[in-house]
C-alpha cells in the first residue's frame, strides 16, 4: 500500500476501504451496568427471523473531509431469497460513491465470472476513481470498515429490538450517525480494530 499512496496523490485520487457485514436479531453480548447481584436482562423478541447485511465504504483523502457510505439490504429467509448482496448491489454502493465523491469510476475487473456484468456497469464512465478487487486485500485490524463495524455493534449490544425492520432502522440511524463524525471516521484509519 505504501508504494500506491504516492500515485493517489498525484492524481487527486480518494482511497476507500470496503467490507460487509451483517447482523442478526440475536444481539450481540455487551457490558452493561446493573444492580450488584442482579444480573440485567434485556427481553428479545422471538417474533420473525431475519439478518441485515450491510456494505460499507471508508473514503479518505488528504485535506478533505472523509466519508462512509453504505447499503443495507434485509434477508427475511425465504425460500430462494439471497442471502448476501449481489453484484447489482455493489454497483449501486459504487455508483453512489462516485456520486458523492465526485469521481466518474473506472473499475479493475478480479473476479472473471462476474467481469461482465461489472464491465457492463464501469465502462460507460471516464477514469477517476479505481476500484481493485480482489487484488489489495488488508488484514481485518488494518481495514477501518471493521472498525466502524466493530463501534456499531457495541451501540447497538443493550437494546431490545422488535424485529428484522427495526433491526434495520436502528443500524440505519447509528451508521448515518457515524457519517457526520469525520474524527470518528478518522480514527478508525488510524487506530486497528
Amino acid at each position: 500500500m505504501a508504494g500506491g499512496k504516492t500515485v493517489a496523490a498525484q492524481r487527486d485520487a480518494w482511497i476507500c476501504f470496503e467490507d460487509e457485514a451483517g447482523q442478526t436479531l440475536r444481539p450481540p453480548k455487551a457490558r452493561t451496568w446493573g444492580r450488584r447481584g442482579r444480573t440485567p436482562v434485556i427481553p428479545v423478541s422471538g417474533k420473525g427471523s431475519g439478518r441485515v447485511s450491510i456494505a460499507g465504504l471508508s473514503c479518505y483523502q488528504p485535506g478533505r473531509r472523509s466519508r462512509f457510505i453504505y447499503r443495507t439490504i434485509v434477508h427475511r429467509r425465504r425460500k430462494g431469497e439471497r442471502r448476501s448482496f449481489s453484484e447489482r448491489d455493489y454497483i449501486s454502493l459504487l455508483n453512489t460513491a462516485h456520486q458523492q465523491l465526485g469521481r466518474p469510476a473506472r473499475g479493475h475487473l478480479g473476479q472473471p465470472q462476474c467481469a461482465h456484468q461489472r464491465r457492463d456497469a464501469t465502462d460507460d464512465h471516464r477514469p477517476g476513481l479505481a476500484t481493485r478487487h480482489p487484488a489489495t486485500r488488508l488484514p481485518p485490524d488494518l481495514n477501518p470498515v471493521e472498525a466502524v463495524w466493530s463501534h456499531l455493534k457495541r451501540s447497538i449490544g443493550n437494546l431490545a429490538i422488535n424485529g428484522v425492520e427495526h433491526l434495520q432502522a436502528i443500524i440505519k440511524n447509528r451508521l448515518k450517525s457515524i457519517q457526520y463524525r469525520t474524527d470518528l471516521l478518522d480514527s478508525f484509519l488510524t487506530t486497528p480494530a
